[in-house]
């Protein structure tokens, strides 16, 4: 597609469309729907976390249906397995052994979002394929390999509960763009409409509400590459990043000091030029 300044500002109302109708649907709660629109345009992965019953699940289907495309949900449980993701056995009403596509692959090129609900329950195994779908939107399965270019996962984790689960390894947590933490409202006026507001107890008909998609999924890849592409950045910005990505690794060397705590030994791995990457294609959707 073709990307000139009109496009450009078309697609920056059309961001803030969708933003301005989550807020709608999930109040007090503006810093985390921002940041995972820009993912969204940026073509990342979100991992948000937070206490139970905050809305976050609420958050990610709301993207969900703001994005066209396909959609696939999958449940994180102890008992989850890799193949649960990739096919689906069963026994037909003829008594005959059948197998299905799993939710990874039923839609074929045409899945979009891909939320996955309590990730930290899955076993590693079944994270580790997901990480891999994640990282380069493929999945090899019954000797073919099956390719996923629009899509975008959402997860959550549950921060409260800690039996049977299983924490994400620093290394899964790297494939997200973000890592969102969604904490519990409060400010007291939006407490209030929350506990009395009978609106916001129905999550289902809060989703409803959003009506058709804002956006063509199939478009945003496109969309994303242009925005890299047509927004440059300043020398100082750059070296603003190179300092960051610095300061991670050797604080000590930016006068960052803690008392009593050796601050040659305090940081095991920096960031990665993966995260780095990820932190500029986000800079550059912000702008």
């Amino acid at each position: 597609m073709a990307f000139s300044e009109n496009v450009h500002a078309d697609w920056r109302a059309t961001a803030l469309a969708i933003e301005s109708a989550i807020d709608n649907v999930v109040i007090g709660q503006p810093a985390v729907i921002r940041l995972t629109n820009i993912a969204l345009f940026a073509r990342g992965h979100v991992l948000l976390e937070g206490d139970v019953g905050v809305g976050k699940t609420t958050v990610l289907r709301a993207f969900s249906q703001c994005v066209g495309g396909e959609f696939e949900r999958i449940e994180g449980t102890i008992d989850l397995m890799p193949n649960d993701l990739v096919y689906h056995s069963y026994v037909n009403a003829d008594g005959e052994p059948r197998i299905d596509p799993g939710p990874l692959l039923r839609h074929g090129e045409q899945l979009t979002t891909f939320f996955f609900n309590e990730i930290n329950r899955a076993r590693p195994q079944v994270q580790s394929l997901l990480l891999r779908a994640m990282a380069e939107r493929t999945v090899s399965a019954f000797n073919t390999e099956y390719c996923f270019p629009h899509m975008t996962v959402f997860a959550d984790r549950n921060k409260v509960e800690k039996e049977e689960t299983f924490e994400l390894a620093a290394a899964a947590r790297d494939r997200f763009m973000f890592e969102l933490n969604m904490a519990t409202p409060v400010d007291p006026e939006i407490r209030r409409r929350l506990l009395v507001d009978t609106a916001y107890h129905d999550a289902d008909a809060l989703i409803s509400q959003l009506g058709e998609s804002h956006c063509a999924g199939h478009e945003l890849n496109d969309v994303a590459h242009e925005i890299q592409q047509f927004v440059r950045s300043s020398p100082a910005i750059e070296q603003y990043l190179l300092d960051i990505w610095q300061a991670t690794q050797s604080p000590q060397q930016f006068g960052i000091a803690i008392d009593g705590v050796d601050m040659e030994r305090l940081v095991l791995a920096g960031a990665s030029p993966r995260g780095m990457s990820a932190l500029t294609k986000a800079a550059r959707v912000v702008a």
